[in-house]
């Protein structure tokens, strides 16, 4: 079993930036996939950012070039830095651990980032 803790959100005004963490309960990295997700009120979930257990990343066209996903593998912490924050970006933040290979997916409980003036 894993625990993913999300932390980080708040209230930003248009163009400003947050970094959201992800902390996992034990050292999952070499073997999971991890990624952000995110939803808005009255939409669907939709996938964010993603880094491999190789340390690929990969991200929606929707923040491709203002968001960057990392980690930091002693810390067992994901992070999102979030970066020229737009009205658009304002929903609940969720981090989700994938096992390479087995059938385990984990998330988190969601932090909320509200982009507003």
């Amino acid at each position: 079993q894993v625990q993913l803790v999300e932390s980080g959100g708040g209230l930003v005004q248009p163009g400003g930036s947050l970094r959201l963490s992800c902390a996992a309960s034990r050292n999952i990295f070499s073997n999971y996939a991890m990624g952000w997700y995110r939803q808005a009120p009255g939409k669907q979930r939709e996938w964010v950012a993603t880094i491999a257990s190789a340390g690929v990343t990969n991200y929606a066209d929707s923040v491709k070039g203002r968001f960057t996903i990392s980690r930091d593998n002693v810390k067992n912490t994901v992070y999102l830095q979030m970066n020229s924050l737009k009205p658009e970006d304002t929903a609940v933040y969720y981090c989700k651990g994938r096992s390479d290979y087995q059938n385990y997916v984990y998330w988190g409980q969601g932090t909320q980032v509200t982009v507003s003036s």
